[in-house]
């Protein structure tokens, strides 16, 4: 017997299309399309002269789940987990099939590979010690993202925060994760199982780094350990963010609260560093140092907002 889920053929929105709900009857206007994956198609959408995102899917099972996930981090007071649900609703389309659809915060910013390649890779410390805050909160919420990667992450503009987009892959803990793509899972780099756990998370994360530096990734080879151990010690410059990275992979570091404690110590050391090279300088020839204290001077405003949310709220 085929499943009706099966026989409803996915659909495809046309910029400036617009779905009306068919319970709260409000309507959204297609601008372009954001993301498409297993589960469902993220547009970017209208309504009410505000832009938001849209998901839809043929799988209304699936939809149900996620709505419930964000239900779920909406929650967790003072924090934003994932996108703010707006609303929940069914859209009957030309074709005479109906379609469930949720519609969430729409999150304006730039992909963290680009970012990282516009700012300097200094930024990759400050932005993991509020992401895993995050992470360790979800963690908390009994759930794994399970789909990490850098498809589902971007860099908001106001404050400076890396933040995930979609909670299609998230899963209970205990279970089977039900999203993953091969180069961020631990299973394929056959390193652990494709199991909910918070170090399934945190295998992700290293993953992410790493695609950062080599953005057209790389074969795990006969020895996936070895390849990758190699590849964080050819990329990695800072020993301590090296040996982080290597402790998460081996599986000596399996929660994220250790990843943001860890790199907070870090921050605070280097910080301590720049002091001291400054006040060194200061005592020099300062005419002849100008340029340096200048650079370091703006590298201090350009993080200033964004380590004020994630160092001083944490």
């Amino acid at each position: 017997m085929i499943s009706e889920t099966l026989k409803k053929p996915d659909i495809q929105l046309r910029k400036g299309q617009k779905i009306t709900g068919k319970w709260h009857h409000k309507s959204y206007q297609i601008v372009r399309e954001l993301g498409r994956g297993a589960i469902g198609t993220v547009y970017l959408c209208v309504c009410e002269q505000k832009q938001v995102a849209l998901k839809v899917s043929k799988q209304s099972t699936s939809i149900t789940s996620e709505v419930n996930v964000l239900k779920t981090f909406q929650k967790v007071q003072g924090d934003n987990l994932g996108p703010a649900l707006i609303d929940v609703d069914d859209y009957q389309a030309s074709n005479g099939y109906m379609y469930a659809f949720y519609v969430m915060e729409y999150i304006s910013g730039e992909r963290l590979e680009s970012f990282i390649r516009r700012n300097g890779d200094e930024w990759i410390v400050s932005l993991l010690i509020g992401f895993t805050k995050d992470l360790h909160l979800l963690h908390q919420q009994g759930y794994v993202f399970g789909d990490l990667k850098l498809d589902n992450l971007i860099v908001s503009r106001n404050p400076i925060r890396l933040r995930w987009v979609d909670v299609g892959g998230t899963t209970l803990q205990g279970r089977s994760i039900k999203e993953y793509t091969e180069f961020y899972d631990r299973a394929y780099w056959k390193m652990g199982e494709r199991k909910a756990d918070p170090g399934y998370d945190l295998f992700a994360l290293v993953m992410v780094v790493l695609r950062i530096y080599y953005p057209n990734g790389f074969n795990r080879g006969n020895n996936p350990k070895r390849t990758l151990m190699q590849k964080i010690n050819q990329a990695v410059q800072p020993a301590p963010f090296r040996k982080l990275l290597q402790g998460i992979i081996l599986g000596h570091v399996k929660e994220a609260i250790e990843v943001k404690q860890y790199l907070l110590t870090y921050y605070y050391q280097q910080r301590d560093k720049k002091r001291s090279s400054y006040r060194t300088l200061n005592n020099s020839d300062e005419e002849s140092y100008y340029p340096l204290l200048e650079m370091l001077s703006v590298l201090s405003v350009s993080g200033a907002v964004y380590l004020y949310v994630t160092i001083f709220l944490s």
